[in-house]
């Protein structure tokens, strides 16, 4: 791969894949998506599900600018 300014051109996909799976995380969390479920097992999956999104995209992101 080419770099540039010493990223890799992956790191800036991995970058806006990690922002925009983390902002869509949030985006669902905002949205309340319980209000329309089948009940409190289903609420509950649907929360953690959205809360684990939004670890995996700041993972992400963690992975590419702080680990080594």
């Amino acid at each position: 791969m080419t770099t540039f300014r010493g990223y890799d051109s992956l790191d800036v996909l991995g970058t806006i894949l990690g922002v925009y799976v983390a902002l869509a995380a949030l985006a669902t969390l905002v949205g309340m998506p319980w209000q329309t479920t089948g009940g409190a097992v289903v609420m509950v999956v649907q929360v953690v599900g959205t809360i684990l999104a939004v670890g995996v995209g700041v993972g992400l992101l963690y992975l590419l600018h702080v680990a080594d």
